[in-house]
């Protein structure tokens, strides 16, 4: 197997490609902003999680001894970015007449099932803000003297204190800072608040004593207190979805600088690794069309959003949507609409039946047999594998990629390597791309929809009485036996260069 290409990965804070060198020799530490766990995640949300994943495995695949870390925030986000509205959390728990440990059990559940469904391999640790709460107080006391000062509302971290707040966010020409909601007694419109006081005559479900009073930690705090704690700083890369770039990462840069000792006459960002990370990585928003009734990013404020399970409901196996992923590059918007996702679950389905096919070949042996650990390979397929790794290597171009595995699949036949090494070949590849090749079947991705009446059995069974039907020459007993699945919403698919016979609209 060749080496590994040298990894170029776009770095918001300068806005270049840069090479990845990690700040640990042979280590890769990584942190990604994980949900505020108040409702199920959408689609969009999961997008930066299939994005981290493919980091993450691109760097296992580069030899680097990976340690990724997600948190989950339960406590401190509020209803916007800044300083305004209720804590998310709480105001899901009054809705529902529940315990927010219980909203927060609930939803953190359910998106680590959409975790699984995506094949999205699981961190090192999942950071539970909830549990970080003591370390958020020392922190806070650590940098309070010199960065921050009080308001009624709790203690605010004072931005002037740092050099070169907003930069990640390019604030003065993105209008970073217009989101900020004001708040009375501010120093500069954009410091935040690191800690929030509960107001007199309130209770939360969630509050701590503190040095400022009995209440709760501000949302930028969470993460680079745990970051710090799990990673250590500086560290390697920090991710999230590129909304994070314009008020959260900034105020946690600005918080990473003072727990470092740095303030506005040195510790200056035209040296990353100051934020507290050398890279941070942001994936671009999944947009709707305007015809499915939701044009732009997905968001859950309207209250209507696509969840995973939806499109599993509908009959689309959750690898489709991976795969519809991959098929553009994270720093790319992403359009969805349900013709894109059906293109890319056949993208799927073609590859799945090419792998069931070389194992076919291979008389059933274990697939656990086919190991990343490649043998010598000839020519053509070593130059199919440069050109893969190049293409990740290249900031994660995973549409790329893709083109590359079907290529070395539509020519099996000319690269000189038999079905053994045909599946460690792709069984390498799909390592950084996760889609689970050679586990994933044609049963697998032929899900019934939710609302479907007829069973899989019943399918089966009819299209068997059609093939003896036309076998017989019987056509008006097969059209009859068309009618009826047509009916109930089964589409037959005589012909079909998949193979895939039917499939349920």
């Amino acid at each position: 197997m060749t080496t590994p290409a040298p990894l170029n990965l776009f770095n918001s804070l300068t806005r270049a490609l840069e090479p990845f060198t990690p700040v640990h020799p042979g280590e890769a530490r990584v942190y990604t902003c994980g949900p505020t766990v108040y409702n199920y995640p959408h689609i969009g949300n999961m997008r930066a999680y299939v994005f981290a994943d493919i980091l993450g495995r691109t760097l296992t695949y580069n030899g680097y001894r990976l340690t990724h870390i997600i948190n989950i925030t339960d406590v401190g986000h509020l209803t916007d970015d800044a300083d305004a509205g209720e804590d998310k959390l709480e105001q899901a728990a009054a809705a529902a007449a529940r315990s927010i440990w219980d909203i927060a059990q609930h939803y953190t559940e359910a998106f680590w099932a959409d975790i699984a469904a995506l094949n999205i391999r699981p961190p090192a640790e999942w950071s539970i803000a909830s549990a970080f709460v003591p370390q958020m107080i020392a922190a806070a006391e650590q940098i309070a003297a010199q960065h921050c000062y009080e308001l009624p509302g709790g203690l605010y971290f004072d931005t002037g204190t740092v050099a070169d707040y907003g930069r990640l966010a390019r604030a003065a020409t993105d209008e970073g800072e217009g989101r900020i909601e004001a708040v009375e007694g501010k120093r500069h419109p954009a410091d935040f608040a690191i800690w929030r006081r509960t107001p007199p005559g309130e209770t939360r479900q969630m509050e701590w004593d503190s040095p400022w009073g009995r209440g709760a930690p501000g949302w930028h705090l969470e993460c680079s207190v745990m970051s710090a704690a799990l990673l250590g700083l500086p560290f390697d890369i920090h991710t999230g979805g590129i909304d994070h770039r314009e008020i959260h990462h900034p105020n946690e840069i600005a918080q990473n600088q003072a727990l470092q000792g740095f303030d506005h006459t040195h510790g200056g960002l035209d040296c990353a690794q100051h934020s507290g990370a050398k890279l941070w990585m942001h994936n671009n928003f999944l947009v709707a069309r305007a015809e499915e009734g939701r044009s732009g990013k997905m968001s859950k404020s309207s209250g209507e959003f696509l969840r995973l399970q939806l499109l599993i409901d509908r009959g689309y196996h959750p690898m489709a949507y991976r795969m519809l992923c991959l098929q553009a590059h994270y720093r790319s918007e992403l359009e969805f609409s349900w013709e894109g996702l059906g293109a890319a679950l056949t993208r799927l389905k073609r590859l799945v039946m090419a792998v069931e096919k070389l194992k076919l070949g291979l008389g059933g042996r274990d697939i656990e047999a086919f190991t990343v650990a490649l043998p010598p390979q000839p020519p053509m397929s070593a130059a199919y594998f440069h050109t893969f790794q190049q293409a990740i290597a290249d900031d994660l171009n995973t549409a790329l990629a893709l083109t590359v595995v079907e290529q070395v699949i539509a020519n099996f036949g000319n690269i000189g390597i038999g079905e053994s090494m045909q599946l460690s070949l792709l069984a390498t590849m799909d390592s950084v791309l996760g889609l689970n090749l050679l586990a994933l079947t044609r049963a697998d991705l032929r899900l019934r929809p939710k609302s479907a009446a007829i069973t899989e059995a019943e399918i089966e069974a009819t299209l068997a009485q059609r093939k003896e039907a036309r076998a017989a020459r019987d056509f008006a007993k097969s059209d009859a036996l068309r009618a009826h699945l047509t009916a109930q919403g089964v589409e037959v698919m005589d012909g079909d260069p998949l193979g895939w016979d039917w499939k349920l609209s």
